[in-house]
């Protein structure tokens, strides 16, 4: 078969065409995942919070807004959200109006996570201590535990940890539902008032963070007069039930810690204090252990590693899913003055000796100001942070051998309706 010139003009035109749409269908985008951001409005009748929520690219991590999000978070000042049961459902802590004491309002916002990443409020509970300020699910998504701040009841703080406890926080379990999403209160089977079981589990006075180990739960409180300490429980998974582990919390020699996170098996506190003799200079640092028996911290044979000294007030930390690298989202702005900047720390985990940290070259990577939380996205490319002083979300590219947190390709800040309170990723698409 012969062609003309203008038929073979057609031929290589069609072929070019092909070409093209195979190159660019094997670069199609698709949305990987959502990214859901907490935050507070203050502009809003109802004083509600709110919840937003981002698609993210697949081969960009560009951030696109969820079709009718954001939406009300249920309540005041949503402080911690949590997703379980196969991502199915999201919880959203409010802790009420804190303008008194103790905080007006809290509760729990159930909401259904439907197609596209829509949002929709279910049903409402309510923990039985005072003033909620953290929120974390078991491994399992059949439990859901809130730290509250103040017990309900001072009387039951020295039945459950000793006579010279004279006050307490607790934390509140709930079982959940596997169809409905439905929080029922799981009722505390060691510790009884006037011979009726506690709906609560008192943890030791002035809370700061509490954390899911393997067969433990370990509370973090303290105040710069008394020290910081960790507190543990073992968990029973079949039921929810926290039972106390050792007679006394463990000191860890520090006043300032600011969060506690288990990440790779092994815990961290994060701690904010000045150091002698040079209290001028940023301070953070990490504190690294093992869980041992009775859920008691071995210190790792490394020791406290530093934050890098042009950021401090660290507030939380993730390891990113290969564990080679961890990141540390630093606050900022605190009382070090204009030396305690925002940003993320960057380490590489070298496993021997088992888990030592020293820091990526460069070690510090740009934020928005002020970083709530750090979260990696379902495909294992980018990481996030939701950043409250200037109402955006960041975007970074995780480079796979050097552990550099690069920019994304299109725009690295996404602006968010209310400054960002906490944030999650939920990998579930459909």
């Amino acid at each position: 078969m012969k062609f003309t010139k203008f038929g073979k003009a057609l031929l290589i035109s069609a072929l070019s065409a092909g070409v093209i749409l195979g190159v660019t269908s094997c670069v199609q985008s698709y949305t990987v995942g959502f990214l859901y951001v907490t935050g507070t409005v203050t502009a809003q009748s109802t004083s509600n919070g709110i919840i937003s929520g981002f698609k993210i690219d697949h081969n960009t991590g560009k951030l696109t807004k969820v079709n009718g999000l954001p939406i009300s978070s249920g309540g005041a000042n949503p402080i911690r959200a949590a997703l379980i049961t196969g991502s199915r459902f999201l919880y959203v802590l409010n802790q009420g109006d804190c303008t008194v004491s103790p905080c007006a309002n809290p509760n729990i916002t159930e909401f259904a996570v439907g197609g596209n990443g829509i949002l929709s409020p279910q049903a409402t509970f309510y923990t039985q201590g005072l003033n909620p300020f953290r929120m974390i699910a078991d491994s399992s998504g059949n439990y859901l535990l809130v730290l509250d701040h103040d017990s309900p009841s001072n009387a039951a703080c020295a039945a459950a940890l000793g006579a010279s406890a004279t006050t307490c926080g607790d934390i509140t379990v709930f079982q959940v539902n596997q169809t409905t999403g439905r929080l029922t209160l799981v009722v505390n089977a060691q510790v009884s008032a006037a011979g009726t079981p506690l709906t609560y589990f008192p943890v030791p006075a002035n809370p700061i963070d509490f954390l899911f180990s393997p067969g433990y739960i370990l509370t973090l409180s303290g105040t710069p007069a008394t020290g910081d300490s960790v507190f543990p429980y073992t968990y029973t998974a079949s039921s929810g039930q926290m039972t106390l582990s050792q007679n006394s919390a463990q000191p860890l020699g520090i006043n300032k810690a600011t969060a506690i996170v288990s990440a790779s098996s092994i815990v961290y506190v994060l701690d904010n204090e000045a150091p002698s003799p040079n209290p001028t200079a940023a301070a953070s640092q990490i504190l690294p252990f093992t869980v041992g028996s009775g859920g008691a911290l071995q210190a790792e044979t490394g020791g406290i590693v530093p934050d890098d000294p042009t950021l401090a007030n660290p507030i939380y930390l993730m390891v990113e899913s290969k564990g080679k690298f961890l990141y540390v989202a630093n606050q900022g702005n605190n009382a070090l003055g204009s030396n305690a900047q925002s940003g993320i720390t960057g380490y590489f985990i070298t496993n021997s000796p088992s888990y030592q940290l020293t820091f990526t070259t460069p070690s510090t990577f740009g934020s928005g100001a002020g970083p709530q939380c750090i979260v990696e996205d379902p495909s294992d490319q980018f990481i996030y942070t939701a950043n409250r002083n200037d109402s955006t979300v960041t975007g970074r590219v995780v480079d796979p051998n050097s552990g550099v947190l690069n920019g994304l390709r299109v725009s690295s800040s996404y602006p968010v309706d209310g400054p960002p309170t906490w944030c999650l990723v939920n990998g579930r698409t459909d």
